[in-house]
């Protein structure tokens, strides 16, 4: 059971303290902007904790980019039957920076809730704010 909801907090995008509150307002893909919440809106945590704290999710973000475009240029490999002349440069390139470009959004938000739910010692999870 715990582990069930501590997946469910991750996918969904809670608060790694209560995992009610949403981290993010907006959706991931759609015309309302997402933006990170200042504040749990369930149990107040502070998501971030210090001055520039998120900056650390770029390093998240860059790892979840560099596996993002080994494996768009793997299937796109493995897809073309093996095609490596110069003159398929131009459809790894856009196969690549289109998939870079199209999973932009779940970086953002993913690299921050692993930054938060993981890779975050001072924030662990409290039963007491996991009510309704």
């Amino acid at each position: 059971m715990q582990k069930t909801a501590k997946l469910y907090a991750l996918v969904q995008g809670k608060c790694p303290q209560c995992r009610r509150g949403d981290i993010f307002t907006g959706s991931l893909y759609g015309f309302n902007v997402q933006r990170t919440n200042t504040v749990c809106p369930h149990c107040a945590q502070r998501f971030e904790i210090e001055p520039g704290y998120f900056y650390a999710a770029m390093y998240v973000s860059y790892a979840m980019n560099c596996s993002e475009m080994i494996t768009l240029g793997v299937a796109t490999y493995v897809l073309s039957g093996g095609n490596l002349e110069f003159e398929s440069l131009w459809l790894y390139l856009t196969v690549i920076f289109t998939g870079c470009l199209l999973l932009a959004p779940f970086n953002y938000r993913y690299s921050r809730v692993i930054l938060l739910h993981w890779l975050s010692p001072k924030i662990k999870y409290n039963p007491y704010y996991d009510k309704p």
